[in-house]
């Protein structure tokens, strides 16, 4: 991907010191310190699929600079229900709305138990808070128990309304490996940010997002180069709901002219497969903040 992009020369060097093996101590703080975390991962079927898990800040917990802990599991309700154990690979994204600060975690799953699992990490590095919209933490919570709907194999008229008024998503993807590039394999979730209306639904089994400038390391669209498999998941972060999307993507190489998205390097096309409701699975409620000045900058887009 990045021999696509025409980025690899400028990347080479940045790449090797900033994706490490290991956490640095104000990582460390910073898990410790949130209320979610974003984790991907696969299920028996080799699917992936992104969701969030939550808890009482210290929920997550780094004994050592290669462990990181999280006392807390995906439930019943969750397409990953019963997926996180030893041996999986799994990829953590910390991410806090309020100050728009993310870095991520991944690596196999070294122990588990009724509590919640163990990472050894693989790949630690932190991302730019680009087209983060800021959001805090209200006193409320969602106090009934989560209720996932039927899994549906096409976006409903809720579904579609609920993705063309996001302004976040997280997608995860996998990369099985090749035998020379292990260091490269493994589960990643990554976040996706834009203006309301930046995931296009073409039709009730097609959506298309811009891919805005980043920090060219192509985690997510190197993995989707060399398996189309993702899995996304839309918060409603007032209400608590989660929209999972499954299916397969493909990333379509055009200039934003021809684009409709002003800004966008390129696009992914995803051919959904499954999608799942779940109502109510985030227990804290969230009200919206400011938009992010990098949004700001990347012009209007068509709503439809």
């Amino acid at each position: 991907m990045q021999t696509l992009a025409g980025s690899r020369e400028a990347i080479a060097d940045i790449g090797a010191r900033v994706i490490r093996s290991a956490m640095p101590d104000q990582h460390r703080q910073f898990f410790a310190q949130l209320p979610f975390l974003v984790v991907g991962a696969l299920d028996a079927r080799g699917q992936p699929w992104a969701t969030l898990l939550s808890g009482t800040p210290g929920f997550a917990q780094a004994p050592d600079p290669t462990l990181l802990r999280v006392n807390a599991l995906p439930p019943a309700t969750d397409p990953l229900y019963g997926a996180v154990t030893p041996g999986a690979p799994v990829g953590v994204l910390g991410l806090e709305p309020s100050t728009r600060r993310r870095n991520r975690v991944n690596g196999q799953v070294a122990d588990a138990d009724a509590q919640g699992f163990a990472i050894r990490v693989a790949q630690s590095f932190g991302n730019c808070p680009q087209y983060i919209h800021k959001r805090d933490i209200t006193p409320q919570a969602h106090t009934a128990p989560a209720l996932a709907e039927p899994p549906r194999t096409s976006l409903d008229d809720e579904a579609q309304r609920q993705i063309t008024s996001a302004d976040t998503f997280f997608i995860a993807t996998h990369y099985a490996g090749d035998g020379t590039t292990e260091r490269s394999a493994g589960t990643d979730v990554s976040h996706r940010g834009g203006k309301p209306g930046f995931v296009r639904v073409d039709d009730a089994n097609t959506l298309t997002w811009p891919d805005f400038r980043g920090n060219a390391y192509y985690n997510t669209l190197g993995n989707l180069h060399a398996n189309p498999r993702a899995g996304l998941v839309f918060v409603d972060f007032a209400s608590g709901d989660f929209l999972h999307v499954a299916g397969d993507a493909e990333i379509l190489w055009q200039d934003e002219t021809a684009s409709g998205f002003a800004g966008a390097q390129r696009l992914v096309r995803m051919r959904v497969r499954e999608v799942r409701r779940v109502h109510g699975a985030l227990p804290a409620a969230w009200r919206d903040g400011e938009t992010s000045p990098s949004v700001d900058r990347t012009g209007a887009w068509p709503t439809a």
